[in-house]
């Protein structure tokens, strides 16, 4: 499989020899259900991933001429939708599990807060004298901010890249495939070197 985007800012290209080669080889599925063949997936997004994100995405699949006209070539382009959709619906449940996770951190931590702030305001108030008081006191609002690290970690940083990742893949599940004969003029070179490079 061997693969390219050259003649235009939301075009990716692949040339396969057959059919089975863009697909995973052991998912026994019909062709229109199955899984994209890793090398292939990777391609696909490691392009899409440098081009606009303002343009719709058009997917060109070159292949051999024989190919091309067996019946299995038709279900090529809806395997090739239907898989990022099906990515972009587990992109988004990762997504809610996410903020779930975020939300149920986000009460433990205010409950932490809370307890710590007026536990220290207690220490403060009637242990003034004890040289510890005060080292209890703020170790325990140090306690209470440590508690809400992960929650504000989760609401300000980790939920933007599942979110891009989940756009990325309704882009290409929106994707126009197209099928072409395969020519000489759509030599490339190997997909697994063009992943590499990057």
């Amino acid at each position: 499989m061997t693969a390219k985007s050259e003649h235009g800012p939301n075009l990716i290209e692949l040339r396969i020899e057959s059919i089975p080669q863009i697909f995973h080889s052991l998912d026994p599925s019909p062709f229109r259900e199955r899984e994209l063949d890793q090398n292939a997936e990777e391609f696909i997004v490691s392009w899409a991933r440098e081009l606009p994100s303002h343009a719709p995405f058009k997917i060109i699949v070159h292949l051999p001429e024989d190919q091309l006209a067996k019946p299995g070539a038709r279900d090529i382009a809806p395997a090739i939708t239907q898989f990022f959709s099906y990515r972009a619906d587990l992109t988004s449940l990762e997504l809610k599990d996410l903020f779930r996770v975020g939300r149920r951190s986000l009460l433990i931590g205010a409950t932490v807060l809370v307890t710590s702030m007026v536990v220290s305001q207690a220490i403060a108030a009637n242990l003034q004298s004890q040289p510890l008081a005060r080292v209890v006191a703020e170790s325990l609002l140090i306690f209470a901010w440590v508690a809400n690290w992960r929650p504000i970690e989760i609401f300000l940083y980790d939920w933007w890249p599942i979110t891009r990742r989940r756009n990325l893949y309704r882009r290409l599940g929106a994707a126009e495939v197209e099928l072409r004969p395969r020519t000489p003029s759509t030599a490339i070179p190997p997909i697994e070197s063009s992943i590499k490079a990057l």
